[in-house]
């Protein structure tokens, strides 16, 4: 494909429609991406194994997995900016509603948010964590500024306040117009850098598994031991799926002012892939109050921050500059 394609927001809507993933290189592991799952069908039990997929796993769906849906157990999404310009501010405004087609306007606030909203480009090189504000009919609403063309998903995150309501994950797709350059995902490393700070992660995203993910953040080759609480915890992962962009819910261990959970070096999570593949992970730690990113590609199977044991290409370096996840303008205060 030449570069500095036209593209136009429609036509960026009907990639993101069939789940386009842009520039994802072709070195990449097969990715497993089924259809999405009919209503409430993720949170039921796994099918058994029919055959043996990529990682010794079938291929399907083992764990829940959220954001591939509009609509789920009776709540929509109701994006109501479906398209932005590249490189403009934009207000971007949406509606959560139930089955009645009502606004909801109470939420059980979770990790110190109500609701948390993710917005990220299906080359998973573009992520913004943005903290929406909400008006008294139930819209939602907040700034955003995309970088580059092409096609994104918006992922809400939230727990009605509903009694017995459960936690769901809604998406829906954006696209950003403008000219349109491929670039390819980064290769797993097991570091990655951030306005001076390094991370480094460790650990095993398993498929069907739960798995521990341990981040540790240094400055200067000196371990980072004042990490400053955000969203309820020392720092907040997010995963996304390469090719459908299902979202993961990562869970940290501890919490501040517990009595026990250190406000670093060390940062750690439980977390579980739904399938073999190759995943994004985004870290927001909070330091000297700002909040940053960083960014690392894995695949499930493997060590975290490597890659999978037949493969015997170097791993890149993380990226830096514009295209980098991990700058502070990617959060919402």
């Amino acid at each position: 494909m030449h570069t500095g394609l036209k593209i136009t927001a429609f036509a960026a809507a009907l990639a993101a429609t069939f789940g386009t993933a842009y520039g994802v290189g072709q070195g990449l592991d097969p990715v497993v991406a089924d259809r999405p799952p009919a209503h409430d069908e993720r949170h039921a039990p796994p099918p058994p194994a029919a055959a043996e997929g990529a990682g010794g796993h079938a291929g399907h769906e083992t764990t829940p997995a959220g954001g591939l849906q509009i609509s789920e157990n009776g709540y929509t999404l109701d994006l109501r900016t479906p398209h932005v310009t590249a490189g403009d501010r934009a207000d971007l405004r949406f509606t959560v509603r139930d089955d009645e087609g009502r606004p909801v306007t109470e939420y059980r606030r979770e990790h110190d948010k109500e609701l948390h909203l993710i917005v990220a480009s299906r080359d998973l090189l573009t992520y913004r964590h943005l903290h929406p504000t909400r008006a008294a009919d139930g819209t939602w609403s907040t700034p955003v500024e995309l970088p580059h063309a092409g096609g994104y998903r918006v992922f809400a995150d939230f727990t009605p306040a509903k009694e017995g309501a459960r936690n769901l994950t809604l998406g829906a797709d954006l696209a950003a117009s403008g000219p349109y350059r491929p670039q390819e995902l980064p290769h797993p490393a097991g570091t990655a850098q951030v306005d001076g700070y390094e991370v480094e992660l460790t650990g095993a995203l398993r498929p069907g598994r739960a798995g521990e993910l341990r981040l540790t953040v240094s400055r200067d080759g000196k371990p980072v031991t004042d990490l400053q609480p955000y969203l309820g915890a020392y720092g907040h992962l997010v995963a996304l799926r390469s090719g459908d962009l299902a979202y993961l819910h990562v869970h940290p261990h501890g919490e501040p002012g517990d009595g026990t959970t250190e406000p670093g070096p060390t940062v750690s999570f439980t977390a579980t892939a739904p399938s073999s593949g190759t995943y994004r992970l985004f870290l927001d730690f909070k330091h000297d109050g700002v909040v940053r990113t960083a960014a690392f590609t894995v695949r499930a199977g493997a060590e975290a921050g490597t890659r999978a044991p037949d493969d015997g290409t170097p791993a890149d370096p993380a990226p830096s500059g514009d295209d980098a996840p991990a700058h502070p303008d990617g959060h919402g205060h």
